[in-house]
């Protein structure tokens, strides 16, 4: 299968995003403009696009560049999941030249794709480090 990986999305692939966004549990109430404000937010993007500029998978990543950054959203658009492209997204996260040296990267994930994220190192049992969070609708 032919893809590319960009860095920053045009306009009619933010509008896929937000597609892609509508048919999963965690995302389907994000709009158009709070996409916008959120891409400009994220330090790095990375997307696959097929010949045609389509958008196909997604992830982002926010950092300080040095000790932690955190990734977010890796979502492959339904029609092109099993193929491996989630391992493309996870292999240029771990492999950007611009995170290769933060020290720790984390991650949100379900109980079903513990096992995925394992592959690239990725640990859930950290010494009893809970994960907090306050909700602000």
């Amino acid at each position: 299968m032919n893809y590319q990986i960009v860095n920053q999305l045009n306009e009619d692939q933010i509008y896929q995003l937000v597609e892609l966004y509508k048919n999963e549990f965690w995302s389907k109430d994000r709009t158009y403009e709070r996409v916008v404000k959120m891409l400009k937010a994220s330090d790095i993007i990375i997307a696959l696009v097929d010949d045609h500029e389509e958008l196909i998978g997604f992830c982002r990543v926010l950092t300080d560049f040095v000790y932690r950054g955190t990734l977010y959203d890796v979502i492959i658009k339904p029609d092109y999941r099993n193929m491996g492209l989630g391992a493309k997204l996870l292999d240029e996260v771990i492999h950007h030249p611009q995170l290769k040296e933060v020290e720790n990267i984390s991650l949100y994930c379900l109980s079903e794709m513990i096992s995925f994220y394992e592959k690239w190192g990725f640990q859930y049992d950290l010494d009893g480090i809970k994960l907090m969070r306050r909700y602000n609708p």
